[in-house]
């Protein structure tokens, strides 16, 4: 179930950063971020009045970590899709599986630990190898720091990533953790568009018509229930398993191309897709075989054995 999860979050993601593209062309990062956090509280708000749910919690601080790391890896990588091509951008994004096994490992090396899953990492690995031959992203001199503000952001959302786990074992619902994310969205949005306020010649509000609105709205509905769908992946999965279905947005973004902006695809683009369900879907069976053998989460989970 833990795949279903995430492979509807993917889904939902690349909704979110088609509509960061298109929206990015009138409205600044400031905003785009405001108006995410804004429907995220408010969706999370609403959720949790009609299922009598609480959002006190004794976590604040893991909360407002995970908030801090979340917002600034989503602030570089909205900058870096309104820069380069959504496939480019959302490629370094992507690579944060990779950073987030590159962790695993120094945590392991470090606590003196031996539970790394070589073939879920391998599986990682052969994905990313997939990723490259399904976009071959090729950087001009002038997009420069676009590419080096989303290779960043990749960095960051593996990080992000491994607090949403801690989160989740702490034993903080799904709903919780995206909401305090969305208003740690909103007050880094406002305060990112205050800028105006300093600076009257740097435009940072923009007026809502109709089309924007709707880019907006879709935007921030896809975002949280995108959010809400990795949490509770991330948190009922195993960590490199998730992480490595995480890659399939990749084949959701490349659709979103052809759709949008009338990308072809040749041959070794296919075969880059094949690479990356192939994997996914190697790593998920491998995951199942772990299970049916009874072994025990606290040995085959990397997170579960560095807390």
């Amino acid at each position: 179930m833990a795949s279903m999860w995430m492979l509807a979050a993917a889904f939902l993601f690349s909704v979110m950063g088609a509509c960061v593209k298109l929206a990015s062309a009138s409205f600044s990062i400031s905003e785009i971020v405001m108006y995410r956090g804004l429907i995220g509280v408010v969706m999370l708000s609403l959720l949790v009045r009609h299922q009598g749910g609480s959002l006190r919690t004794v976590h604040i601080k893991d909360h407002l970590w995970r908030g801090f790391v979340g917002v600034l890896s989503l602030w570089l990588w909205f900058y870096g899709i309104s820069k380069l091509p959504l496939a480019t951008a959302v490629t370094l994004n992507y690579m944060s599986p990779i950073w987030m096994a590159a962790f695993l490992f120094c945590a392991g090396w470090w606590h003196s630990k031996d539970h790394v899953e070589w073939p879920l990492v391998g599986a990682i690995l052969l994905s990313f190898i997939g990723v490259t031959l399904v976009l071959q992203p090729a950087f001009e001199a002038r997009q420069w720091l676009g590419a080096i503000t989303t290779l960043c952001s990749g960095m960051l959302s593996a990080a992000a990533y491994l607090q949403v786990r801690k989160l989740s074992q702490l034993g903080e619902p799904e709903y919780r953790v995206v909401f305090y994310f969305s208003v740690v969205n909103l007050m880094a949005g406002l305060a990112g568009s205050a800028t105006t306020v300093v600076d009257p010649s740097v435009v940072t509000w923009h007026a809502l018509d109709l089309r924007g609105a709707a880019l907006m709205l879709t935007m921030g509905v896809s975002a949280t229930l995108a959010q809400m769908a990795m949490t509770r992946a991330y948190g009922t999965g195993k960590t490199l398993v998730v992480a490595n279905l995480q890659y399939t947005g990749i084949i959701f973004s490349s659709v979103w191309g052809m759709l949008l902006w009338g990308d072809r695809f040749d041959w070794h683009v296919w075969l880059g897709m094949a690479v990356i369900l192939g994997s996914g879907l190697a790593v998920t069976y491998y995951n199942t075989r772990s299970t049916d053998r009874g072994t025990a989460v606290e040995k085959t989970d990397p997170i579960a054995s560095e807390t």
